[in-house]
């Protein structure tokens, strides 16, 4: 009998062990995901562009299709390469992070530079339907929105296992696989709602047998167009800040600390100690520096790497 109460008392062990460990791991995703949180929404804001024009029956089979990839490409692809250069070339971290975040000040500044009327948008599809043939049609712009997802997913990916705190291999691997599945099912399920948002409003405002449904119906259907643009702003603010934070505090992990710091003390002054007034006030240093950062990037990006991207690979530099 005391040999089965000893065991009994090991698996409550094992089982309270394993809880804090799940624990830990929540805690550690949500962290993490927050810091991604520019390039979840950009990835939420332009996806449903490439339904659009598309049959609504086609719509989530559609969306079902890239978020079954993005899920594939993080899980197989993604994780692992993470995992891999956390373990051995952590030194490359830093510099892969400068590079997403890069990326996140282009697309933000980018979208600010065509919303007052500079260059040419490059934030996904126009929905221009070169070929007659739905079936193609569909697959090309399936593959589209995957290979934009990919690089979407590579900058959260990294920007997660940069977040999370220096612990065991396997409490890295749950954690990024929770960053991946939590982040996918989150902008995905969003996507879904955003493309039928519409349709559930018009078959409310048409079939609805109360005059308040039916109202409501009407303001979804209104609405949508407003809310797609505020979700834009929203998504292009955040990969602005993001962007700019995420290069700052990777040249302070590079050794450069000035950025930082001087950064960290302007935040401080215009906060005056107040924690969410610093907050704010850092987030919008971090911001304009990732808009200034990103419209010096403007050039490069559609003058010399959007050329050569189409010249070796084909296709649009963007997607």
């Amino acid at each position: 009998m005391s040999g089965l109460l000893a065991l009994l008392d090991d698996v409550a062990g094992l089982v309270k062990v394993a809880a804090a460990s799940v624990d830990d791991v929540a805690g550690q995703a949500a962290k993490a995901g927050a810091q991604a949180a520019g390039a979840a929404i950009d990835d939420a804001a332009v996806t449903p562009k490439y339904m659009q024009g598309f049959a609504p029956a086609r719509e989530l089979p559609m969306v079902w299709k890239i978020a079954r990839a993005s899920l594939f490409n993080k899980l197989v692809f993604l994780l692992p390469a993470g995992l891999a250069m956390s373990a051995f070339a952590p030194w490359l971290v830093p510099p892969v992070l400068m590079l997403g975040g890069a990326y996140l000040c282009f697309e933000g500044a980018e979208k600010v530079a065509h919303a007052v009327g500079f260059g040419k948008d490059h934030g996904g599809p126009d929905g221009s339907h070169a070929t007659s043939d739905p079936t193609h049609l569909e697959k090309q712009k399936v593959q589209g929105a995957i290979k934009t997802d990919f690089i979407l997913s590579a900058e959260i990916m990294t920007i997660a296992l940069a977040a999370i705190p220096e612990s065991n291999f396997w409490m890295e691997a749950a954690t990024l696989a929770t960053v991946a599945v939590g982040i996918t099912a989150t902008v995905y399920g969003a996507v879904a709602l955003i493309v039928k948002a519409d349709d559930v409003g018009l078959f409310m405002a048409k079939s609805g047998k109360l005059g308040l449904t039916r109202a409501f119906g009407r303001v979804i259907v209104r609405g949508m167009p407003h809310f797609l643009t505020g979700l834009m702003v929203v998504g292009t603010a955040a990969m602005l800040w993001v962007g700019g934070s995420i290069i700052v505090h990777s040249t302070y992990q590079m050794g450069w600390t000035l950025p930082e710091t001087l950064i960290q003390n302007a935040a401080h002054a215009i906060g005056g100690g107040q924690s969410v007034l610093d907050w704010m006030s850092k987030a919008t240093i971090d911001g304009l520096l990732g808009l200034a950062i990103g419209a010096a990037l403007i050039p490069v990006g559609t003058k010399v790497i959007a050329p050569a991207w189409s010249r070796f690979f084909g296709g649009d530099a963007r997607a």
